[in-house]
């Protein structure tokens, strides 16, 4: 599911403030490549025993990422369940108490990406 109305789309940072900004909140640079990068933060519902991830588009405005110097911009926002073996099912419903941890984690990062 795509996230409408995230708190962190269209923000800019560069990629050594945002690595270090998403790092500090439990999210990790998973794929990248020379103009775009996604940042992943599991998050676990222990009563149903799945696995959510929050995952974090981004695009190179200026650079490319093998520069900390790069601009990058946040694009959409998604969550979805894990699948095994890998893979996210997007099309799942969300628990609350997910998605709550979802909001609080993009409005700490827009905090984050603000100093």
């Amino acid at each position: 599911m795509i996230i409408e109305n995230s708190a962190v789309k269209g923000l800019k940072s560069d990629l050594a403030h945002l690595d270090h900004a998403s790092e500090k909140l439990g999210f990790v640079r998973w794929q990248w490549e020379y103009y775009r990068a996604t940042y992943d933060l599991k998050i676990v519902d222990k009563p149903a025993n799945q696995e959510y991830f929050l995952r974090i588009n981004t695009r190179a405005e200026s650079g490319k990422l093998e520069s900390p110097h790069a601009i990058l911009a946040v694009e959409d926002v998604y969550m979805g369940r894990t699948t095994f073996p890998h893979g996210l099912d997007y099309e799942a419903p969300i628990p609350d108490q997910v998605m709550k941890i979802a909001q609080q984690k993009l409005a700490e990062l827009k905090k984050e990406l603000a100093v």
